[in-house]
């Protein structure tokens, strides 16, 4: 099966052609899609790809309803539609890349993959929030968990690294980049996760701050008269790495400062990796103890400095990497130190692949009889 992937972000657009084997065959990274509407970047790469048998899309929220990979239909995004405060930024992108899609392809089969399913199997005492049991019933408040198909495919790749099945290993899964959060995996499924009900909690990200006492949020809106409009804006878009140190908030820069002797990058080094490994520390009450960290995402997969130092001021976990290894690992790669009690291993992002997965669980292996109509 010969699949399309749609990963429609908060302002990109990124596609790519899968084939049959799951190599990539035609890639392109849109950085400035208009969205609703702009269907000419979309059908440019439909006449340059080849032709597809189905479409996989990246929603990252699936609200209360969807515990897995699902074909896309006029039900599912009306359901879409109406979740989509949960994820203001990246769910009502998702909607618009299936209707661009759909407008192209009308009769090729489409699959919703969310990056919320794999964090389904979190239990009851990890998802549920100590609200009014009525508030949590009437809104379908719980942590939902996010970073779902990045998680997903790096705990299998990882076990596939150290020659070990998912479900025999206690992992940490470390999705690091300009979003980031972790994952508690114990036989093979997530049982804790740092997001929660919204993308904004957990770990410190470029511009968003991780978890922050709601006692101050409610401060900052009642006696420093800040806004609701302003203050979800500068969660957004304005805290994290960025609000810190005034950069771009992309690690690399932050780093740069640091080096040149920015006093405030430094500080938001030490926030973002104190933060880092509190909750990887906090991870492990759910598993049980760890057996391998993985490393994954832009940070994860090229910050080497990163990981050394999360595994530096995770020694009693039994982490340690090989300094060598580590500073020149590129892709797929374990970096465990020799006599190292839990293995710590790099693997490149790839939910293409995972998405790729989800859709011929949906629609089966065998390639569908519809074809791409006007598209060679």
């Amino acid at each position: 099966m010969r699949v399309l992937v749609v990963n429609a972000g908060s302002s990109s657009l990124k596609l790519a052609r899968l084939d049959g084997g799951g190599a990539v065959t035609a890639a392109v990274s849109i950085e400035r899609w208009q969205g609703e509407g702009d269907l000419e970047p979309l059908a440019d790469f439909l006449v340059t790809c080849g032709p597809v048998d189905a479409v996989g899309h990246r929603v990252v929220h699936g609200g209360p309803h969807h515990t897995g990979p699902a074909r896309i239909d006029p039900r599912l995004v009306a359901g879409l539609q109406s979740i989509n405060s949960l994820a203001p930024l990246h769910n009502p992108r998702a909607l618009a890349g299936i209707r661009a899609v759909e407008e192209l392809l009308p009769d090729v089969p489409a699959v919703a993959c969310f990056d919320t399913t794999f964090h389904t199997t979190l239990p009851p005492a990890a998802h549920t929030y100590a609200l009014p049991r009525e508030w949590n019933q009437r809104w379908g408040l719980r942590r939902y968990g996010f970073h779902g198909l990045s998680h997903a495919y790096a705990v299998r790749r990882a076990a596939e690294i150290v020659g070990s099945p998912p479900d025999a290993l206690r992992i940490v899964s470390a999705h690091l980049g300009a979003g980031a959060s972790l994952a508690a995996v114990r036989n093979g499924v997530s049982v804790d996760t740092t997001m929660g009900f919204t993308p904004l909690a957990g770990l410190v990200m470029n511009t968003r701050p991780g978890t922050v006492d709601p006692g101050l949020l409610l401060w900052l809106l009642e006696h420093g008269d800040v806004p609701v409009p302003e203050l979800a804006d500068v969660l957004e878009h304005d805290s994290g790495l960025r609000g810190l140190t005034g950069t771009s908030g992309d690690l690399r820069d932050v780093l740069t400062g640091r080096d040149a002797g920015d006093a405030d990058c430094a500080l938001a080094l030490d926030v973002y990796l104190h933060r880092l490994c509190r909750e990887i520390a906090a991870m492990t009450s759910a598993t049980g103890g760890l057996d391998l960290l993985v490393f994954t995402g832009g940070v994860g997969e090229h910050a080497w400095s990163v990981r050394e130092a999360a595994a530096e001021r995770l020694t009693h976990l039994g982490l340690a990497v090989d300094p060598d290894v580590n500073r020149v690992a590129a892709g797929d790669a374990d970096i465990t130190a020799p006599g190292a009690a839990a293995g710590s291993v790099v693997v490149t992002a790839r939910e293409d692949l995972e998405i790729r997965r989800q859709v011929t669980e949906v629609l089966g292996e065998q390639r569908p009889s519809a074809a791409p109509a006007g598209y060679p």
